[in-house]
């Protein structure tokens, strides 16, 4: 959505793209039949790359988060997020309406309209507070998804985590798409783009600090539960594009189900994410 932050994401992805061509498969017969069938054939390189992006949350994007929460009040949080969630409305609304969703995108411009005056420019939700539409999340991957485009082979991209190509590649076309970004930009505002941006990545992590914490405790594979919770997410949200629904903004945590999937000793396969205190989405901070 940021013109900075999407420079990162396309060096991302391309940076990905070189690592991806020195992965090797496991030789083991079943272990290679078991990662194509979860459409994970990266997952060698999908595993160093999570590693990696785990090791420097743990070091830098948690303290941060913790220092937050712990140092600055509900309500300046609260009024944080609701400023950053009305400025994707516009971004919102054009992928509801390329969508077919008419309802959806009149639901998101009245939000932006409305909250952008009368709720001191996003602070306040002041159209959910008195009854209205509730904020929803999509993208160009759920758009691409719902035009009949497939997911692809699931990819953990450096630093910005879990995704697919066809998401992927909505990342990229996001450069071009944001219509807060452009405005900015164009008139000379990118700090601005780059303070947003640093907001929207310290309020999401902030979110996920209890649900992802509550995650990695009770998981016998982070990975594979990750990867899992990440497509049950995307799912919801596509089905509910396809009916013409709103899917919320928060994706309710799945019921716990057995994580017995993963082979022992490999960790290759896919296990059921485990009970989550909370909900939880994995929401890119680009939108």
């Amino acid at each position: 959505m940021r013109r900075g932050f999407r420079v990162c994401s396309v060096v991302a992805a391309v940076s990905f793209a070189l690592l991806s061509g020195c992965t090797t498969l496991p030789e083991d017969p079943d272990e290679r039949a078991e990662i194509q069938s979860l459409n994970d054939p990266l997952e060698p390189t999908n595993r160093a790359i999570f590693d990696v992006n785990m090791a420097l949350d743990d070091a830098i994007m948690v303290p941060v988060a913790e220092s937050y929460r712990s140092n600055l009040p509900d309500w300046f949080r609260d009024a944080v997020h609701n400023i950053l969630t009305n400025l994707q409305e516009p971004y919102v609304a054009g992928n509801d309406l390329l969508q077919g969703n008419t309802h959806a995108a009149a639901d998101s411009l009245g939000r932006f309209f409305i909250n952008s005056t009368f709720g001191l420019l996003g602070a306040r939700d002041a159209v959910a507070d008195s009854g209205g539409a509730k904020s929803h999340k999509t993208d160009i991957g759920v758009t691409l998804a719902v035009w009949g485009i497939e997911e692809g082979p699931y990819l953990m991209l450096p630093l910005f985590g879990p995704s697919n190509l066809r998401d992927g590649t909505g990342k990229v076309a996001e450069f071009w798409a944001s219509p807060t970004g452009a405005v900015l930009s164009a008139n000379g505002l990118d700090i601005v783009n780059n303070i947003q941006t640093g907001a929207e990545v310290l309020d999401t992590r902030t979110n996920l600090l209890d649900p992802l914490k509550d995650l990695r405790r009770s998981s016998l594979d982070d990975y594979a539960a990750i990867r899992s919770l990440y497509r049950q997410s995307r799912e919801a949200s596509i089905i509910a594009a396809r009916q013409g629904q709103s899917a919320p903004a928060v994706a309710p945590a799945p019921a716990a189900t057995p994580a017995a999937s993963a082979k022992p000793g490999t960790g290759f396969g896919d296990q059921k994410a485990p009970p989550v205190h909370g909900s939880v989405e994995f929401v890119d901070p680009a939108k």
